[in-house]
């Protein structure tokens, strides 16, 4: 088991809502020159959970399950910043008001931009839940760090997800399931951002030919990721030999410079993290959560 100080970590209150459905008073233009309007960010989302193909939806920027936010007309003002910062994948929310009540989900992904904390409830959740209901989260997880290996920078991770992902010290390395590996030069909106500590960068997903070689096209919501020569430690950059470690987090766009979003977990400025490809590496089969959620 890897050594962290998680005992030294803040646990802390954060609170929100659903956020509502937003739409565009006019067409997109895709990557090809293409008129389109479909289904975007917010709302509730009953047919997409983490685990389910983040590819193939009459949708942009697609969302899992409960997007939520604190405050939508002052999204990038500091109290929200707050809730996307302290509420880390992994984390437990709960349900606050309305016929709700009590329940309990899963918190699965931060979305930069529209600055949205993403959970997943199960079904009979979802049918009780409504816009205006209130979310509970005990944010936890920001300033964890591997004991072992000072030179790993860790985000938005909650320690007890980090016990349960099945990463293996190798030496001065760590060995981490991923479902892909994502070349440096797919890195698209969001490369430069200096908030590895919220927020998503996307995997540009023009070139269908060049995803489909590398099987990025069978990315799921929720499968953990490598980003080659791609550093987060003090933005997100370009570096040889670096590995990122993400989540997939939003579904595929239509424009360019767009595609699936990943939320940082991990990362290195050189190769001391050595990605291994398991098809199952993915937080709802880990959590037992969205598609693999026990019925």
């Amino acid at each position: 088991m890897l050594k962290t100080n998680e005992k030294k970590l803040v646990k802390m209150s954060v609170q929100g809502h659903v956020a509502n459905p937003g739409a565009r008073g006019s067409h997109g233009v895709d990557s090809e020159g293409k008129p389109f309007h479909l289904p975007g960010t917010g709302g509730i989302v009953y047919n997409i959970k983490v685990g389910d193909p983040a590819f193939g939806w009459a949708a942009d920027h697609i969302e899992p399950c409960v997007p939520s936010i604190l405050d939508e007309k002052k999204r990038y003002d500091s109290p929200n910043a707050g809730y996307v910062f302290y509420a880390c994948i992994g984390n437990e929310a709960i349900i606050k008001s309305g016929d709700a009540k009590g329940k309990k989900g899963t918190i699965t992904g931060h979305h930069g931009g529209a600055e949205h904390v993403m959970i997943d409830f199960s079904d009979s959740v979802l049918e009780k839940l409504t816009l205006d209901d209130k979310i509970f989260i005990k944010g936890y997880g920001q300033g964890l760090k591997l004991l072992d290996y000072p030179d790993i920078a860790v985000y938005n991770l909650d320690p007890n997800l980090l016990k349960k992902m099945p990463i293996k010290s190798k030496g001065k390395k760590i060995q981490v399931p991923v479902t892909a590996k994502i070349p440096a030069e797919l890195m698209g909106s969001g490369t430069g951002s200096l908030m590895m500590t919220s927020g998503d960068y996307d995997i540009m997903t023009t070139d269908k030919k060049f995803i489909k070689k590398y099987g990025i096209d069978k990315l799921r919501f929720g499968d953990f990721v490598a980003l080659m020569d791609h550093d987060n430690l003090y933005g997100r950059s370009f570096r040889k030999g670096a590995i990122t470690i993400g989540i997939v987090i939003h579904g595929d766009c239509l424009y360019a410079g767009h595609g699936p979003g990943v939320s940082t977990l991990l990362s290195a400025s050189t190769p001391i993290i050595e990605p291994i490809i398991n098809p199952n590496a993915n937080i709802a089969r880990i959590l037992k959560i969205g598609r693999f959620r026990k019925k």
